[in-house]
């Protein structure tokens, strides 16, 4: 918990954002949905996973993804698509059943 005086919110943010190498879990409490978006925006990178008014809670393993960026990990989020796509390489394959007889294009005339 970070206690600050409200008029030094966003020097504190800035502080929380910058102050570590590692970036796991971080949750904001607040009645103010705007605030909570606003801080949500401005720590973007600060936490793999973030709470809006939720303590921290980690993963809960098998029920959502969890990563942490910087020093943390990878940020890649065990159990999401997101992770999958790191271990493969996306291809598009087109295939024609029944090949065209002509090559050229309409614009060639």
């Amino acid at each position: 918990m970070h206690v600050y005086e409200d008029d030094k919110y966003d020097e504190m943010l800035t502080q929380m954002e910058s102050v570590s190498d590692y970036a796991l879990t971080g949750s904001v409490i607040a009645n103010d949905r705007a605030a909570a978006a606003y801080t949500m925006e401005k720590l973007r990178y600060a936490a793999g996973n973030f709470y809006i008014n939720d303590k921290s809670t980690g993963a809960v393993v098998g029920q959502q993804p969890f990563g942490g960026g910087r020093a943390s990990g990878t940020d890649d989020k065990a159990g999401a698509p997101q992770n999958l796509m790191r271990w493969t390489l996306t291809r598009a394959i087109k295939e024609t059943l029944v090949p065209p007889t002509e090559y050229g294009y309409p614009h060639m005339g």
